[in-house]
């Protein structure tokens, strides 16, 4: 056999064996730098978090899977929410209902935040409400999927609805609890995360009910006709499971509370107490009002947009109704992606500047642009649809049928939104609403202090909750009435004004920094007494000598 021709015939193996060990090779390198790299983080975090002995190793792996679990608890939360809305059976109840339905969640959430929150505080721990809360959103979870079993099926798809609410008030103790179980420069970090895992619980939801639509109207009847599970139900089961499992996780033994943040402020100050170290520190209500007042704007601007997007597009753009639900279904995965994103850079931004002007100039100017460029510049109106006649055979989607309704007013006299201007605001909101909700919770958090911060941050919850149930009412009393410059005009105004206000405030935006007092001054061990309700009588007299001091920071 012709040697030129063997080796020939041979070459291609060769070539398949040189590359598949050269990518061996690129393997092994990458993987081995992995695990050096991983294991500087890890000796880092050990040098830098446990240097100070406030905690051993155990405690610091203890703290950060409660940190974890609680992570765990908003991301349930958020795809509750999320789910359930979008498998709510219309047929069983009309437009109108269904718009108290879809406001029953927030309502109950808002009326019950302080609620738990100051339940949590009074009894020193998280565990036993957010277990009650969680058993709560387990059986209004099965309420809402056994929903064929009983009569007066819409009326009790809002009280299930609004149980779910309820119990998802303990976000307040989550956030609290977030607070009490994180450094100070943890915290940025920590609230980041929590504010993606509730992104991404918003953004599975809808995926989830989608994968379950196949089961059909009818689906698949289990336990002798006790539970019905469908295209609407299954999604309500999927809750019960997993808050099941979310239970569990609260359970002692693998839940175990570490309330780091008092104990560091009280080591940094020397102290003997946590409560006696919290109680001399006087949070500054003014700040706390001013961020409660702009979480709130913040998130309405979010919500209206959200709840408006739909009919927007299809009154400026002409669209049907599917090609609208199927375009905002596109950018709402492409806002998702860039949130995800901008949550991830948030901690480095923050680190090169403070945090209150990445606040006010990336989160909320942002906002306000985004805004702005939602008041019409268009050349022309948009193209009016005339009335429906269902004499007629012309379906919906007709063109004579597509646009905005001659019926609101405004529609021939304002000019049109431009798909150029929607799609660079909603980029816009994008990015600067993640900055915000996330920035507004870390500052306000580091504002109040260590002292217990269930009733605070319940408050703060109930005003997100009181503008996604304006947001709809809003819609429909503004924008379907007055039209589109009063809507974004008004919402512009409002962003534009929380932002001077941030601007002329920032100065009390700055989050106190505790100076450690002199090594003479400091008689205790740190881990003595850590957990003392009350000073003894010698300690009294030594913190009655101590001058605690607060000084701004230049990176707050």
């Amino acid at each position: 056999m012709d040697k030129s021709l063997y080796e020939t015939q041979h070459e291609p193996a060769t070539v398949t064996l040189k590359g598949h060990n050269y990518y061996n090779g690129v393997h092994r390198h990458i993987m081995e730098y992995w695990r050096k790299f991983r294991e500087r983080v890890a000796a880092r975090n050990q040098t830098t978090e446990l240097d100070d002995d406030l905690e051993t190793l155990e405690e610091y792996t203890q703290r950060w899977r409660s940190v974890r679990v609680i992570y765990f608890t908003m991301f349930l939360m958020a795809l509750g929410f999320s789910i359930i809305l979008t498998g709510i059976w219309t047929p069983l109840a009309g437009k109108e209902f269904m718009g108290l339905i879809v406001a029953a969640n927030p309502l109950g959430q808002m009326i019950f935040s302080p609620i738990f929150g100051r339940w949590g505080n009074k009894l020193g721990t998280i565990r036993l409400p957010l277990l009650i809360s969680l058993a709560l959103f387990s059986v209004a979870s099965a309420l809402y999927s056994s929903l064929e079993l009983v009569n007066n099926v819409k009326y009790w798809m809002l009280v299930s609805r609004f149980l779910i609410g309820v119990s998802s008030a303990n976000i307040a103790l989550c956030r609290s609890y977030l607070s009490a179980a994180t450094r100070l420069n943890e915290r940025t970090h920590a609230v980041s995360m929590v504010s993606l895992a509730q992104v991404l619980g918003f953004i599975i939801g809808p995926g989830l009910q989608a994968l379950v639509t196949p089961l059909g109207r009818k689906g698949q009847v289990w336990f002798w006709g006790a539970m019905h599970v469908n295209m609407y139900t299954a999604s309500g089961w999927i809750n019960v499971i997993m808050s099941l499992g979310n239970f569990v996780m609260f359970l002692p033994g693998f839940f175990e509370e570490h309330r780091i943040a008092a104990r560091e402020i009280m080591v940094m100050q020397g102290g003997t107490s946590e409560r006696e170290t919290w109680k001399a520190i006087k949070p500054n209500y003014y700040s706390a009002w001013t961020l409660i007042v702009a979480f709130f704007v913040l998130v309405f601007n979010f919500v209206l947009l959200e709840t408006l997007g739909t009919s927007l597009t299809m009154d400026m753009f002409a669209w049907t109704n599917n090609e609208a639900l199927y375009n905002m279904g596109i950018f709402m995965t492409i806002a998702a992606i860039i949130s995800l994103v901008t949550f991830v850079l948030i901690e480095p931004l923050c680190k090169i500047f403070a945090e209150r002007y990445v606040l006010i100039w990336g989160g909320f100017s942002l906002m306000v642009v985004g805004r702005l460029l939602y008041i019409p510049w268009g050349p022309d109106p948009p193209k009016l649809a005339i009335p429906y006649n269902a004499s007629s055979n012309l379906s919906l989607d007709d063109p004579l049928y597509l646009g905005c309704p001659v019926t609101q007013d405004w529609c021939p006299e304002l000019p049109a939104l431009t798909l150029t201007q929607f799609i660079i605001g909603f980029a816009l909101t994008s990015v600067g609403y993640p900055i915000g909700v996330t920035l507004i919770q870390t500052i306000f958090s580091k504002v109040l202090g260590p002292r217990p911060q269930g009733v605070w941050m319940g408050i703060m919850t109930a005003a997100g909750c009181l503008s996604r149930v304006m947001g709809p009412v809003f819609v429909g009393s503004i924008y379907t009435r007055l039209g589109t410059y009063w809507t974004f005009g008004f919402t512009s105004i409002m962003m534009l004004v929380s932002m001077i206000w941030l601007l002329f405030s920032n100065r009390v935006l700055i989050p106190p920094v505790f100076e450690k007092p002199p090594i003479a001054m400091q008689v205790i061990h740190p881990k003595d007494k850590l957990n003392d309700a009350t000073p003894n009588e010698e300690s009294d007299e030594l913190l009655e000598s101590k001058t605690i001091r607060i000084v701004p920071s230049s990176q707050a």
